[in-house]
């Protein structure tokens, strides 16, 4: 494993599920790390229970004024700002006409707007060092799309794109940009899916089982390393091999 031993990291929804991983994952690997919330408790706990490289910040990512003071604050305080993981989200189900308006627009304002304020303000912090590599969490579903999930979907989809985009824009800039889409993890976020869901997920999975936090947070330290430092514009599927 390349050591990010020298790098200062920022996760955005870094207090559990794939995030809190994440911030083990790279502060496994030595980097310093800034993990935000929206709840200033709950982040600086979760902060606590890794180690004292990690520190816990309040964070409401669809707030783009908050995202970028947040940010340059980061930057200002460690001298520079070398990994951004835009893992800050939320998942509303719901079939196409019992969808409510109030959980399109919260949909859209976290996964969407949250993730380009994130990748928008990460890119202005890096571009004084030319260099960096910007994390964003896709999904299989937005990749594929699901019945029940449509407005998730196609907010995923769009953050599969903001990568896809962005690593066009900032390569020239020696910044890398790639996304991870999981399958079916298990987190706190998939908690509302029914028994019947996962086992139905799990038998199309050719692995035969959901996959872990961890191991999305395994991909995530690996994207941002020396080691992928010719991989960008990237989704990666972290699916068991759902979608094949």
């Amino acid at each position: 494993m390349t050591s990010l031993s020298g790098k200062v990291a920022l996760v955005t929804g870094g207090t559990r599920g794939i995030g809190l991983a994440t911030v083990r994952a790279l502060a496994g690997a030595g980097a310093t790390v800034v993990l935000t919330g929206r709840d200033e408790a709950a982040a600086k706990e979760a902060a606590a229970s890794v180690s004292n490289q990690v520190s816990g910040q309040q964070l409401d990512v669809t707030d783009a004024k908050a995202v970028a003071t947040l940010v340059k604050g980061v930057a200002k305080e460690h001298g520079q700002l070398d990994i951004v993981v835009a893992n800050a989200g939320i998942m509303e189900g719901g079939l196409l006409g019992m969808i409510r308006e109030a959980d399109v627009d919260r949909t859209l304002a976290t996964n969407v707007s949250g993730t380009l304020h994130t990748v928008q303000a990460a890119a202005r912090a890096m571009m004084r060092k030319k260099t960096g590599s910007i994390v964003v969490l896709a999904s299989i579903v937005g990749e594929h799309g699901s019945a029940g999930q449509t407005v998730y979907a196609a907010s995923k989809a769009a953050v599969a794109n903001i990568a896809r985009s962005a690593a066009k824009e900032l390569g020239r800039s020696g910044i890398r940009v790639n996304a991870v889409a999981p399958g079916v993890i298990e987190t706190a976020l998939t908690e509302s899916l029914s028994e019947d869901v996962k086992a139905a997920n799990t038998e199309k999975t050719p692995l035969g089982r959901l996959g872990k936090a961890e191991e999305v947070a395994a991909a995530i330290r690996f994207l941002v390393s020396d080691d992928a430092s010719f991989i960008t514009g990237q989704v990666l599927g972290i699916d068991g091999g759902l979608v094949l």
